[in-house]
């Protein structure tokens, strides 16, 4: 009995963790003044009283006073917040030219990415710039301001050098200040860029860009920069080009080159924290080489110091940002901590961390990044470690000195009974083959443990990050507990290999080739797994915005595991029976659609320059029609409309399924984003027009065949009932023929209920709209066709419609100019009221069967 109390007693005594709550009271202070609004001096006078409080209670009630101390802590953190909010004159101005007027810039660039082919003959290189000055209408005033701009060099010249660090450059541009895509749910753009310090965005083509002489910048970054490159090139020469884009990722950071179906086939696998340089490479390179260290019998301190070196300059080197410094100070404090107290504690370390990054930078709070690396550390101090010291931990380290009896004091009881059966067993064995048994026996025993624990641990991290992970990324790992624990021992391999053969590299490349091999075969089996697992339809499972009842559920039994991990098994028991049910309960539960039942609903979304519109009928069944998309072609952008703003308002609204999907005709602006929907939502229709010859359309057949979407084509004269609301076809013709795709392609639908209707037109022009007017279409609501182009909307169709409701959809500051004059004009002639996405986002038109109802989103 006197050995139990003496193992639990540290075990207590460690549980209290102060700089854990003093990070989580400071991190809840920035969210309270992020809500909260108040002014400085409002705070400040809170830090005052909480702490003359806690001075008064602290010789009288101890707890009384660290409470009101975290109170103070909280008021500081709302203190940072409010003054990261304050804004920055030099921004402020030049956000003030972004106005669709051609500007002149002088500046240097601050960060470098790789010229990157950007598909049919174009090159183009991202950078980030610190403007020094900028001209505009012959006024030239200093400003410094981050800019994101992009170089494009659309003839691929030879000549084309990429822009490097420090280089000074002029240029005439035009600056686009970042501007959210205006549906609920959609990727916030501003707050991205704002987190990198960006200011506006902007593109030119490359011999438009004059460079200046002269260097700006830091020699210290310099170096960095360079040594990066040169890694970059070195992993270049060691392995193939399609590994060496993979190793670059997981090793060095740069993520130029790759794949974009491997990238897809990580997340869906639930391993993207392996591709991307996370907390979990630092941790593998920093136990590598303490492990290594060790085994040369360096003294710990040294021990701890060397990695500690080679952990930051590990950190220096990639400058990924704030996700692999967060990793690197915590294994700082916790080095720290244990050369130091010897009793370490990976919630103080987390805490310890966590604080200095939110004094840093209080902003970073509300980015799932620190989020997810906070939780998945809390997860493994808090839950996961305490489960196994109590279970199998201490009968693994019982293995060690396995003869020694004298070893068995230092035991729990339990471990020294454990210790003595395996004794008595190995005393069976014959003595020639006794040091034989012992090893198989105490090598098999450690894999055993090993293996347990890689599965409990992997297992509560999964169930425990169903809710982040389904909120931000509307992912669902169900396959993510098989995957990690092939790939993460395979990484374990891969990374100091890889290291290594980079480092011999630069001495020997026969001396590179051996660790080169074995991080190459360490690879092959990490792509191998991802790609197998990604291929399965249960790996592909994207689930809606937990609602905010599941997302209670959540929480409360994460934190019901946190605070019994310690205590009875019973307790234990109710609290991860709970934590798999609300994690089943959002990944795959029932979620239904926040709908509007018995009346017909049409969403027009905001997607830029192209088109998408959810059709929700009065019986609740829901057709998409069109999806978004860049003009000119999807390879022109790397951003997916469709997956990165169709999608996500989808989710916010509940939908895991559509009824249907229709495709207007087959420009890239209505087309582009429709594969992300149908892999997302798996439709069971997919309506067409004509199929005109375009690779593009064919790419998009071939994925709904493999989904088992069925395609259905719809002509004028098609009439039929779609979840209680009645559908005509109008547009194009049944014997129409198209030698390419163009707007009289378009699918134009009237979808009417009761007394109410709309007439949906896709980009019909004036051939098309002649024809429609002929067949009486009188609407509430029409559909402007071609985003507001001159050669639609004609006065015959308005005439013919009588709409009282008009929506343009139209990209903000677009390149055509959309919508024309002529065309808003005709319908304020004709006494419609109109609503646009460019100036008010999303809308939504409700129609009850007697009348209809606008209604814009409600937007952060």
């Amino acid at each position: 009995m006197p050995a139990k109390s003496n193992a639990a007693g540290p075990e207590r005594r460690s549980a209290r963790h102060p700089l854990l709550w003093a990070a989580l009271a400071y991190a809840a202070g920035i969210l309270l003044g992020t809500q909260m609004w108040r002014p400085a001096l409002w705070w400040l006078t809170a830090v005052s009283v909480f702490l003359a409080a806690a001075a008064y209670f602290l010789r009288r009630r101890t707890r009384t006073a660290w409470c009101l101390a975290l109170c103070a802590l909280a008021s500081l953190g709302a203190i940072g917040a409010h003054l990261r909010s304050l804004p920055n004159a030099d921004h402020a101005r030049l956000l003030l030219l972004a106005d669709e007027r051609e500007v002149t810039i002088t500046a240097h660039v601050t960060a470098e990415r790789p010229v990157r082919d950007a598909g049919r003959g174009t090159l183009s290189q991202r950078v980030h710039v610190e403007t020094e000055s900028i001209s505009s209408q012959n006024i030239e005033q200093s400003l410094r301001a981050e800019l994101q701009l992009t170089v494009f060099d659309p003839a691929r010249a030879a000549e084309f050098a990429p822009l490097q660090y420090g280089e000074r450059i002029r240029s005439t541009l035009k600056l686009r200040p970042p501007r959210n895509y205006r549906d609920p749910g959609s990727f916030d753009l501003a707050g991205y860029m704002a987190g990198q310090g960006l200011t506006a965005s902007a593109a030119v083509r490359a011999d438009r860009v004059e460079r200046l002489p002269g260097f700006s910048g830091s020699r210290f970054e310099s170096w960095r920069v360079r040594i990066h490159r040169s890694i970059v090139t070195r992993i270049g020469t060691l392995w193939a080009p399609d590994q060496a884009a993979l190793i670059e990722a997981m090793v060095i950071g740069e993520d130029a080159f790759l794949n974009p179906d491997i990238r897809a086939d990580f997340q869906r696998s639930g391993t993207y924290h392996i591709l991307v340089i996370s907390g979990i490479n630092v941790a593998i390179l920093a136990v590598t080489v303490f492990w290594v260290l060790r085994r040369f019998r360096t003294s710990e301190v040294t021990a701890a110091a060397l990695t500690l070196a080679l952990t930051l300059g590990y950190a220096y080197v990639t400058e990924v940002g704030a996700p692999i410094w967060r990793a690197t100070l915590m294994m700082a404090v916790y080095l720290g901590a244990r050369v130091l107290y010897r009793e370490r504690s990976i919630l103080n370390a987390l805490g310890a961390a966590g604080l200095l990054l939110l004094l840093l930078d209080p902003s970073s709070l509300l980015g799932p990044s620190l989020q997810l690396s906070f939780l998945c550390v809390l997860v493994i101090g808090a839950a996961a470690l305490p489960l196994l010291e109590r279970t199998i931990s201490p009968y693994r380290r019982g293995l060690a000195f396995l003869d020694s009896a004298d070893h068995d004091f230092a035991l729990a009881p339990r471990v020294v009974q454990f210790r003595i059966e395996l004794r008595l067993l190995l005393e069976r064995a014959p003595k020639r083959w006794a040091s034989t048994a012992r090893v198989l026996l105490t090598g098999s025993l450690q894999a055993a443990f090993a293996t347990v624990e890689l599965v409990a641990l992997s297992a509560l991290m999964q169930l425990s990050l169903a809710l982040p992970m389904a909120f931000y990324f509307h992912r669902g790992v169900t396959l993510g507990l098989p995957s990690n624990l092939l790939v993460v021992p395979l990484t374990g391999l891969l990374m100091p290999a890889a290291v290594a053969a980079v480092g011999l590299g630069y001495v020997s490349a026969t001396l590179a080739r051996l660790p080169a091999l074995i991080a190459s075969l360490a690879l092959a089996g990490i792509t191998g797994t991802v790609r197998w697992v990604g291929s399965l339809h249960a790996a592909d499972l994207r689930v809606p915005t937990p609602d905010t009842l599941a997302a209670a559920a959540a929480l409360a039994s994460l934190l019901l595991v946190f605070f019994t991990a310690r205590r009875r098994w019973s307790f234990v028991a109710l609290s991860l029976a709970a934590l798999t049910a609300s994690s089943l309960w959002i990944t795959l539960g029932p979620h239904p659609p926040h709908l509007h039942r018995g009346v017909l609903e049409i969403t027009t979304l905001d997607v830029g320059e192209g088109d998408s519109h959810l059709v929700i009928t009065p019986l609740g069944k829901a057709l998409l029609i069109d999806a978004g998309g860049p003009t000119g072609g999807p390879h022109l952008s790397a951003f997916d409309v469709g997956e990165e703003v169709v999608s996500p308002y989808l989710w916010s609204r509940g939908f895991r399924r559509l009824d249907a999907v229709a495709l207007t005709h087959a420009h890239s602006d209505h087309m582009a984003g429709m594969t992300a929907v149908l892999r997302n939502f798996h439709p069971r229709e997919l309506w067409l027009s004509v199929e005109p010859p375009s690779a593009d359309l064919q790419r998009l057949l071939q994925e709904a065949r493999a989904l088992n979407v069925i395609v259905v084509h719809r002509a004028e004269g098609d009439a039929f009932d779609f979840g209680g609301a009645a559908f005509r076809v109008l547009a194009p013709p049944r014997d129409w023929q198209s030698r390419r795709p163009q707007n009289n392609d378009s699918l134009v639908l009237h979808v009417r209920y009761g007394q109410t209707s709309a007439l949906l037109e896709g980009d019909a022009e004036a051939q098309s709209e002649t024809r429609v007017a002929e067949l009486h279409p009188e609407a509430d609501l029409l559909k402007v066709a071609h985003h507001g182009g001159r050669t639609s909307t004609l006065p015959v169709l308005l005439a013919a419609a009588h709409p009282h409701y008009a929506v343009i959809s139209a990209g903000w500051r677009n390149s055509f100019g959309l919508p024309r004059a002529e065309v808003l004009e005709r319908l304020e002639k004709a006494r419609v009221l109109t609503y646009r996405t460019d100036l008010d986002g999303a809308v939504t038109f409700y129609m009850d069967g007697k009348s209809v109802t606008p209604q814009l989103a409600a937007l952060r």
